[in-house]
């Protein structure tokens, strides 16, 4: 079971809201979220209702306030647990839409994905095994995707508004 709690303001002051499970729109609890503390669970945050907008992966642990996340302002609308996955991790990625154009399989996080593909832009994604974050900068840095198993016929799929994959990583837990 997971737990998280939404502040209103930075160091866990102001208005606060505890969450226990997804909730697709946060919008009627708080105005905006300046600090957060992850009791429980691994989440998804997303800054639009609908798991939708620029998203956030938080592990247990406390967050003061929204850099401490990545994040680029004081929303969050929406949220999810992600799901607890034993066993291995297997996804491909594609230089072009379609799952067409160069291939490469990757089993481990990639923390600069030009090093290793020798392409800047990933165009279509399989995830076969795990669940996936993307940062559009290398080194686990900028907008983040989540992606869980299934197929992404363009970066469109996966929420992105560009091409561009700096590095990745699986999701582990942290209970």
């Amino acid at each position: 079971m997971g737990k998280i709690i939404f502040y209103e303001d930075k160091h866990f002051q102001g208005r606060c809201y505890e969450c226990y499970s997804e909730c697709p729109d946060l919008s009627s609890y708080f105005r905006r979220c300046n600090s957060i503390r992850v009791e429980n669970g691994n989440w998804i945050l997303y800054e639009q209702p609908n798991y939708r907008g620029h998203q956030y992966f938080l592990h247990r642990g406390e967050y003061p306030d929204f850099h401490q996340w990545m994040g680029y302002n004081d929303s969050i609308k929406s949220c999810r647990l992600s799901p607890q996955r034993e066993g291995s991790f297997r996804i491909n990625i594609y230089e072009k839409e379609n799952f067409r154009g160069q291939m490469m399989e990757f089993t481990e996080d990639c923390p600069h994905v030009y090093e290793k593909f020798r392409f800047r832009d990933v165009h279509s994604v399989q995830v076969h095994d795990g669940y996936w974050m993307f940062y559009e900068e290398p080194n686990y840095k900028g907008h983040q995707y989540y992606l869980q198993p299934g197929e992404y016929r363009r970066y469109s799929d996966w929420g992105a508004t560009n091409s561009r994959i700096g590095s990745f990583r699986h999701v582990h837990h942290f209970y």
